[in-house]
Formats: C-alpha cells, sequence, structure tokens
C-alpha cells in the first residue's frame, strides 16, 4: 500500500479510518513531546544553573531560544505543505528531533544542551501545523470537529503533564532522564507515521521569499527578545522599547510585501475574513490567559500559601486532563449543533473562572484552585479548539495552510507575552515590598484582574465571529434573493 493509493481520479475520498489516525498520533506525539520538554525543563531551571556554572539570564534561552525557533519555523509551514510530500516534512521533523533529543541527553556543556533544544524546536515547529493540516485535509466535514477536537486534546494535555512529571523525573532521576523517557514515544511515532501518513492533493514548485521570510523572523525574534527582557528590564526600558520598535516595523514590512505578491509566503489576506479574524483574536487572548495562569498559580502557591514544589506542579493537572478529555467531547457538539453553543459557553467557563480567582486572590487555597482551574480548563476544552475549526471553515479551503500556520505561530507569541506580562507584574509588586509573600500576593492580584478583563474581551471577540458570518450570510440571501 502506497501513500497515494486513495487518491481516484485526482480526488481524495475523505474518510477516518485506521490509517488517519495513526498519522494524527504519529505527528500529535512529536507535538506532544515538544510541548512537554518545554514545560518540565522550567523546573530544572536551578538544577541546570548550578550543574552548568550559569545564571538565570542564560538559562532561560532553554525556553526562550527553543520559542523564538518555534516562531521562525511555523511560518514557513504553509510553503512547506505546498512543496514538499507530507511524509517527507514527517521524516525530516521527526529525525531533527530525535536528534535534538539524543543531544540534548548525553551533552556535557551547557551549549551543547541548547543546540539541542533549538534543534528540537525546529521539528516541533513543523510537527504541530502538519498535524492539523493532515485533519483539515482528511477528515469529513461532518467529523471535523471531533478530529480537531482530538488533536486538541493531544497537545492540550502537555502543558499539564510537563511540570509535574518533570519534576517527578528530576527529583528522582535527573534532569537527563527528560530526554530518555521520550525516545521510545518517538521511535513508535516514526513507525506509525512511516506506515499511515499519506499524500492527498499535489505538490507544487513555489517560490521560496526569502525576503519576506527574513522580515517576518526579524519582527517575532525581536518580539520574543522584547517580551523575555521586559520581566527583567522593564516593558520601558530603551532596548525594550527599541527591540518593539524593530519587530513593528519588519512585521508591517512584511504584511505589505505580502498583500502585494501573488504568491505570498503566508496569505495575510486571510485577515479580511472577519470570522477568521475575529476567531483568531479569541484564541490568542485564551492563549495568553493559559500562559499567564500557568505562571501564577505554581507560584502563588509557593510563595504565598508555602507549598512545595510538587504539589504546585501538580495544581493544574486535574483541569488540563479534564480539559484534555472533553476536547473530542465538545468537537462533537460542534458537529451536531454548530460552534456557537460550545464556544460560548466555553468563554463564559473562562471567565467565571477568572472572576472568581479575582474575587479570591488575596486567600488563595489548594481547594479553589483545584476547582477554579477545573473550570478554566473545561472553558479553554470547548472554546480553543472549536475556535480553530470554526475559524478555519470560514477561509477557502486552498487557504486553510495560511491559516492554520497564522493560528499556531501566533500563538506562540501570545503565550510568551502572558507570561513576560503577569511575571512583570508580579516582579514589580516584588520589588516595591520586603514582605516577599504579600508582594507576591498583590502582584498576583493584579495580574488575576487583568486576566479576567481580557476574558470579558475574548467573549466579544467571539461574539464579533458570530455576528460576522451572520451579517455575510444574510448578505448572501439578499443577493439570491434579488
Amino acid at each position: 500500500m502506497n501513500d497515494t493509493d486513495t487518491m481516484k481520479d485526482g480526488t481524495f475520498e475523505k474518510k477516518i479510518d485506521a490509517r488517519l489516525i495513526l498519522s494524527i498520533v504519529a505527528a500529535g506525539i512529536m507535538s506532544f513531546s515538544g510541548v512537554v520538554v518545554e514545560t518540565a525543563m522550567n523546573v530544572t531551571f536551578p538544577t541546570l544553573m548550578e550543574e552548568f556554572g550559569i545564571g538565570t539570564s542564560t538559562v532561560q534561552w532553554i525556553t526562550t531560544g527553543y520559542l523564538l525557533v518555534l516562531a521562525c519555523i511555523i511560518p514557513a509551514s504553509s510553503y512547506l505543505k505546498k512543496r514538499f510530500r507530507t511524509k517527507t516534512l514527517f521524516v525530516a521533523a521527526i529525525c531533527m528531533f530525535i536528534a535534538g533529543t539524543v543531544m540534548s541527553a548525553v551533552t556535557p556543556v551547557f551549549s551543547l544542551l541548547l543546540a539541542g533544544r533549538l534543534i528540537q524546536g525546529v521539528g516541533t515547529g513543523i510537527a504541530l501545523p502538519l498535524m492539523f493540516n493532515i485533519v483539515l485535509e482528511q477528515v469529513p466535514e461532518e467529523r471535523l470537529g471531533l478530529m480537531m477536537g482530538i488533536a486538541s486534546m493531544i497537545t492540550a494535555i502537555a502543558p499539564a503533564v510537563g511540570p509535574s512529571v518533570g519534576g517527578l523525573i528530576v527529583s528522582s532521576f535527573g534532569w537527563r532522564m527528560i530526554f530518555i523517557t521520550l525516545l521510545p514515544l518517538l521511535a513508535l511515532a516514526f513507525l506509525f507515521g512511516i506506515f499511515s501518513i499519506r499524500q492527498v492533493a499535489e505538490t507544487k514548485k513555489v517560490s521560496f521569499r526569502v525576503m519576506d521570510y527574513l522580515f517576518l523572523a526579524v519582527g517575532f525574534a525581536s518580539f520574543i527578545f522584547a517580551t523575555s527582557t521586559a520581566s527583567e528590564a522593564g516593558w520601558t526600558s530603551l532596548p525594550v522599547i527599541v527591540m518593539f520598535v524593530v519587530s513593528i516595523l519588519a512585521i508591517v514590512k512584511f504584511y505589505r510585501r505580502s498583500v502585494r505578491s501573488d504568491a505570498p509566503l503566508i496569505d495575510v489576506k486571510v485577515f479580511r475574513y472577519r470570522p477568521f479574524a475575529f476567531s483568531v483574536l479569541a484564541i490568542l487572548l485564551i492563549q495568553f490567559i493559559c500562559l499567564g495562569l500557568g505562571f501564577l498559580i505554581p507560584n502563588y502557591a509557593q510563595i504565598v500559601s508555602g507549598q512545595g514544589a510538587l504539589l504546585a506542579g501538580c495544581l493544574l493537572l486535574p483541569g488540563c486532563f479534564a480539559g484534555a478529555v472533553l476536547s473530542p467531547v465538545s468537537g462533537r457538539i460542534l458537529d451536531r449543533f454548530g460552534a456557537k453553543r460550545p464556544i460560548l459557553a466555553g468563554n463564559l467557563f473562562i471567565m467565571i473562572a477568572l472572576f472568581c480567582f479575582s474575587i479570591f486572590s488575596h486567600n488563595l487555597t489548594t481547594g479553589p484552585v483545584f476547582v477554579f482551574y477545573l473550570c478554566f480548563a473545561l472553558g479553554q476544552s470547548f472554546s480553543v479548539g472549536n475556535s480553530m475549526t470554526n475559524g478555519l471553515s470560514h477561509l477557502p479551503p486552498e487557504k486553510n495552510p495560511d491559516g492554520n500556520a497564522v493560528i499556531n505561530t501566533l500563538q506562540q507569541l501570545a503565550g510568551a507575552v502572558g507570561t513576560s506580562v503577569v511575571s512583570t507584574i508580579v516582579a514589580s509588586a516584588q520589588a516595591s515590598s520586603a514582605d516577599m509573600a504579600q508582594a507576591t500576593r498583590q502582584g498576583s492580584s493584579y495580574s488575576f484582574y487583568l486576566l479576567a478583563g481580557l476574558s470579558v474581551i475574548t467573549i466579544c471577540c467571539s461574539v464579533g465571529a458570530f455576528i460576522s458570518d451572520s451579517r455575510k450570510s444574510g448578505a448572501s440571501d439578499k443577493v439570491q434573493v434579488m
């Protein structure tokens, strides 16, 4: 059986079969592994600083450098999909990820550990949009919500597993075991992918617009450098302002070149589809909130409540698992009843959770945190995957790779900004008081207020997506009547 044996007269018959499931699982394992390592390595920073004799500003590049590579690779995913076969991309991605994993596991020096993480970033940057492109290309429309939910579940579990498993592995076996334990999973993914991934669309010899890519890479790199530096130097410091200006200028230049191009690297005209644009904004706000909570809750638990590192890392675990398991359920609801009900219900859960965090922010104990975050995670599971499905459904099929690249790229940036903004608010409060616990409580309270406000804006964006869709439908009906 070859990878094009389901093509009939140049048309692919969409159906859910064993090969499709294994294809999604193969790409999903890589995406899962990338996120797990990213979050697990955060708990190893003190150990790495001691072992390699480095400071905080250096060790943070384990995460910052990885995010930077993701932000630079994912925008090229639309070009890569058009130019190369799906299986070729998968093999390249998993080989690079395995190479980076082995390098990180055996390295005697920090520089090689960082190089291994960057190579892993390249693999994840290819694999993450690849998984969603497989779903969008091969799943029947009436089952799209369910399968997008399953794909979202794969990556949603990882942030919950990372900190708790990372802390357990580091304390029991050492940080290198984080990478070693991934190798059997990656070998399994390699076997699944080799025998299941198929080609359902013809490749094209499209040109790679180098200057467009350089402008985009400079814009994203400057943006991530600025947000990473801002948490220490402050958002109004000269280096941060300069990097933000460079980022804005580069991205504006990229946008203008893309609009004028007949074959852009990423078709930014997808933002002219209002339901898609509003859906993307809602997804980015939820990602901002999610990464903000991921920073706030463990720090609050340790510094304010005096909990241990392992319990602090596990506080998010029940909510994330519950939310991940419900992602396919929420997708199935979309398939049966449409996008409006699950998305707006999910946004409402998110808003309720953030308002509860805000109201009780001066006295958050373990029980309420579990309940509030469970509420947030349920809302996230009903909103994010369905918003992505709904937004992409309003694009022409040929623009889905561009929309997919836009969503996955901007999610990385939104997460980086969410962590930086929240950490800066908390750090500012800590710097103004000698009482670390009280200052952290106050800074966390301010941050919860900010996130609650963003949850309200998220609902407005989702409502805007449905209003734009209804107006478009109404206009189409009038044209048909005339």
